[in-house]
């Protein structure tokens, strides 16, 4: 579809005089991973071009370090506090042991290098990772005064640290079973003596070590998606979303406290998304002819027709381009990548029809979820932001967007891409029937619709888009159009016979929205910046 000899450069080059000050967010939230069934915190990162996720790690910051990941260290029991720190997990649980809480200015944290989230892999030598919380707690207790213990702090913090602190009292009892998912404190006393033996002098050459966050994934935006539904379903997510970059990579599952903060956060990635499309559109168009402009493009899920149970939804790559609506599995990434389309149809032939109510800016989403009435996922599934392209009798695609500015800019693009495409053949004509005898019905942007013989050529007659009152049809082949005659007033029937007729009615429908927004002022000033419809 290039036609004008220049050679299209592939979608993802952005030159960098077209690149847009970077635009920044950060904030906490949690990453629920579907196959482990954790969720731990996580530090988001927004900037232009990509969405960052950290996680927190322990890192050496001074000394040398003996094994990667792996800290020994030295606790000398204190008569009075213990070991300083509390544990939780076992292997009757499948989790490892870890420590859920340290001691303000006890043994554990006089040391610099424990932390909460370290997950005990030996002690004095013995290996712990097969034990059970009990067998644990028992070795640590009776472990002598002065304990070397293994660690490894986890990334991905299990979960069970995030219950209610449960930690028993002080007791001499150590014969009673320990719970695994609550604490057991190894912070009482458990030499049997009154010693208190001082903490080890830090040596110059120990290594020293800290909490920080680091970059876990790095996720592209550019041809990015986002999604609040469950994979292939209908059914909406509470508070949560993913993001997919290009390359099918996925962030999981992000969750956010309230319904505001996944909004915003939605929001914003969403923004960054289509500011990147944006400026790949504008440079494709640099090397496309007039005929051949990108309008719009961008993902949304398709539902499958009817209640078939053996589809599930599927996300589309949809693309508005010169004379066509393209349908894709994968973003077009290379020019020859445009002619592999699942679907493409004739702009001027399909109907473009909004399935709900709803308002622009988000307005009316962002007050359902300040009020936490996105809760329900029966109440979503009859209130989805959709819409259909129909392209035959009884034959539509139906699309779901994420938020309410995203139908706004697919159903303003549309009408916009609708409106040059007319504007570029000005007339359609098809072969029709009636009474037998085989005519031609023309479409025309400048003089209405006309009639004419099929052989002959000779006008039987003509009427203006504004004498059309009305029509019906019988949902197959045959369609009566009421004219209103210009000099008698009468209404006037013609009845025509078509082999395709859904599409001559969707292109009746084109040809007088596009003469309506004609006439529209601010529709066309808009048409004289490419690139720029969404801020009309």
């Amino acid at each position: 579809m290039n036609v004008t000899g220049k050679q299209q450069p592939e979608l993802i080059e952005r030159p960098a005089s077209l690149l847009v000050p970077t635009s920044t967010k950060s904030g906490i939230a949690l990453l629920y991973n579907e196959e482990t069934n954790n969720t731990y915190d996580v530090c988001l990162k927004l900037t232009k071009e990509v969405l960052t996720i950290q996680k927190l790690d322990v890192v050496c910051t001074s000394g040398s370090e003996s094994q990667v990941n792996h800290r020994t260290v030295v606790l000398r029991r204190q008569a009075t506090g213990g070991l300083g720190l509390s544990i939780k997990g076992g292997a009757e649980h499948n989790v490892p042991v870890v420590i859920s809480k340290i001691f303000k200015d006890q043994v554990a944290d006089q040391t610099g290098k424990l932390f909460v989230g370290d997950a005990v892999l030996q002690v004095n030598g013995i290996n712990v990772e097969p034990c059970t919380h009990e067998e644990v707690v028992h070795l640590l207790r009776t472990a002598g005064d002065e304990v070397t213990i293994t660690v490894r702090y986890l990334r991905e913090v299990p979960s069970f640290l995030k219950l209610p602190l449960g930690s028993p009292g002080p007791s001499t009892d150590h014969s009673r079973v320990s719970s695994p998912l609550f604490d057991s404190g190894l912070h009482l006393n458990g030499n049997g003596n009154n010693t208190a033996p001082s903490p080890p002098s830090p040596s110059a050459n120990e290594p020293k070590y800290e909490k920080r966050w680091l970059d876990a994934v790095s996720l592209p935006l550019l041809m990015a998606r986002v999604s609040r539904y469950k994979a292939g379903t209908d059914k909406l997510r509470s508070n949560c979303f993913e993001v997919f970059a290009l390359d099918g990579a996925s962030t999981n599952i992000l969750q956010f406290c309230t319904a505001a903060e996944s909004t915003d956060w939605l929001q914003a990635i969403s923004t960054n998304i289509n500011d990147l499309t944006q400026e790949n559109i504008k440079i494709i168009n640099k090397y496309c002819s007039s005929d051949d402009q990108i309008v719009h493009m961008g993902w949304a899920c398709e539902s499958p027709e009817g209640s078939t149970a053996s589809r599930t939804s599927a996300f589309k790559f949809l693309a508005l381009r010169g004379p066509y609506f393209h349908i894709f599995r994968n973003p077009p990434i290379s020019a020859a990548d445009w002619g592999q389309a699942e679907t493409t149809y004739n702009l001027y032939e399909v109907l473009f029809k909004v399935h709900k109510l709803w308002m622009a800016e988000d307005c009316w989403l962002q007050a359902r979820l300040y009020l936490g009435l996105e809760h329900s996922p029966e109440q979503q599934d009859n209130e989805s932001l959709c819409f259909s392209i129909l392209v035959g009798h009884g034959q539509s695609h139906t699309f779901r967007v994420e938020l309410a500015t995203d139908l706004a800019i697919w159903e303003k693009s549309f009408q916009r891409a609708v409106f040059l495409e007319v504007q570029r053949i000005r007339s359609k004509s098809y072969m029709c029937s009636s009474q037998g005898n085989v005519l031609c019905f023309t479409i025309d942007f400048g003089s209405g619709f006309t009639c004419s013989e099929g052989t002959s050529k000779t006008v039987l007659w003509r009427y203006k888009f504004s004498q059309l009152k009305g029509s019906s049809d019988d949902g197959k082949t045959r369609v009566k159009l009421l004219f209103k005659n210009a000099e008698s007033k009468q209404i006037e029937m013609k009845e025509l016979e078509f082999a395709n007729l859904t599409a001559v009615l969707h292109c009746i429908h084109s040809f007088i929205a596009a003469k309506v927004a004609s006439m529209d002022p601010l529709f066309m000033c808009s048409q004289s910046f490419p690139g720029n419809y969404m801020n009309s």
